[in-house]
């Protein structure tokens, strides 16, 4: 049978090859996503595994390296201050991270995430087990509070409704001098009762960018056989 081979006019050509660039583009692009997010995931794995410092209680000092390291606070909790973090899910189970501030002996205060509780024991009273009193040893990693996300609401602390963590504003409603620009995110300790359950900070990321890299040059490749195919059919009977 004899095949027809076509001379492809120049918009198709430019089209497919406008096309071709952008797919290979975004190829390259993953590729690069790929080996920042190993890179980045590395880096919070070895901060955790050391061995945890002193939580740092000066809030003049910031120190982006101090980003998910290992760290230990001591204090007395305010359980009466508890703030929750929104929209928090869990298997499928819609809760709250409980954010509780955590005094220290000079009185001021840093902000420990102890982690997440099901919407329906949001109430204190419902996990009094858990409200641990006096001086208490909390370890986990430190957490540099992010800026609002421009899809996020705005925090209502009338309605103790917070949708991302502000520091200056949480001690402010908890009634203490905020002692950190940082919060504590408690590690997988169990709590007596069982809640909160901490461990929550995402150390280990979703890493699917090679999934997407492999998507993206097998369209590539997917468009260049298409494109050949076309131009050399079988003539119409």
């Amino acid at each position: 049978m004899a095949i027809l081979k076509t001379r492809p006019t120049v918009a198709i050509s430019v089209t497919a090859g406008l096309a071709l660039l952008v797919l290979l583009a975004l190829c390259v692009w993953q590729v690069e996503r790929l080996f920042w997010k190993e890179n980045l995931i590395a880096e919070r794995e070895a901060r955790a595994s050391l061995a945890p410092v002193e939580f740092p209680v000066d809030v003049t000092k910031t120190d982006p390296d101090l980003a998910f390291r290992a760290a230990t606070a001591h204090g007395r909790f305010l359980h009466d201050q508890e703030m929750y973090l929104m929209a928090r899910t869990m298997q499928g189970s819609v809760g709250y991270q409980v954010i509780t501030p955590l005094e220290q002996a000079d009185g001021r205060i840093i902000l420990v995430n102890r982690g997440w509780v099901p919407d329906d024991k949001r109430d204190p009273a419902t996990r009094a087990e858990g409200e641990v009193a006096g001086p208490v040893d909390v370890t986990g990693v430190i957490q540099i509070p992010r800026p609002r996300h421009w899809a996020q609401p705005e925090n209502d602390p009338l309605k103790n409704q917070w949708f991302y963590v502000d520091p200056p504003r949480m001690a402010e409603e908890a009634g203490g001098e905020l002692a950190s620009p940082y919060y504590l995110e408690a590690d997988d300790t169990p709590n007596p009762g069982g809640l909160p359950k901490g461990g929550q900070a995402r150390v280990v990321l979703p890493n699917n960018h090679l999934q997407y890299a492999i998507t993206w040059f097998c369209l590539a490749v997917a468009l260049v056989v298409i494109f050949i195919v076309y131009h050399r059919r079988p003539p119409a009977s």
